[in-house]
């Protein structure tokens, strides 16, 4: 079994700067790519960005340029750098895990319990 805790989350001003943290941890074997998502109110879950476990990166157009993902894989932990935030940053952000436990072997989806991001103006 694999849990993820998020941290980080708060409220900020627009421009300012947060950076998130999710920790995995568990029976964990392999952890293949590990990302944040985001909801806010009224509207659906998106992706905002994702890295592999070989450091490849994607990130929503929203977020590009703005926003940096990156983790340890020693510690199964992934960031979210977020800057110049915007009002339209407002949401729960959810890290979200690929990976699987060493019993049973098999890979699947792992999510946190969100936490919150919220950017006035």
């Amino acid at each position: 079994q694999v849990q993820l805790v998020e941290s980080g989350g708060g409220l900020v001003q627009a421009g300012a700067s947060l950076r998130l943290s999710c920790a995995a941890s568990g029976s964990i074997f392999s952890i293949n790519a590990m990302g944040w998502h985001r909801q806010a109110p009224g509207n659906q879950r998106e992706l905002v960005a994702v890295i592999t476990s070989d450091g490849t990166t994607n990130y929503a157009d929203s977020v590009k340029g703005r926003f940096t993902i990156s983790r340890d894989n020693a510690k199964y932990t992934v960031y979210l750098q977020m800057n110049s935030l915007k009002p339209e940053d407002t949401a729960v952000y959810y890290c979200n895990v690929f990976g699987a436990s060493v019993a049973p072997l098999s890979f699947k989806n792992y999510w946190g319990q969100g936490t919150q991001v919220t950017v006035s103006s």
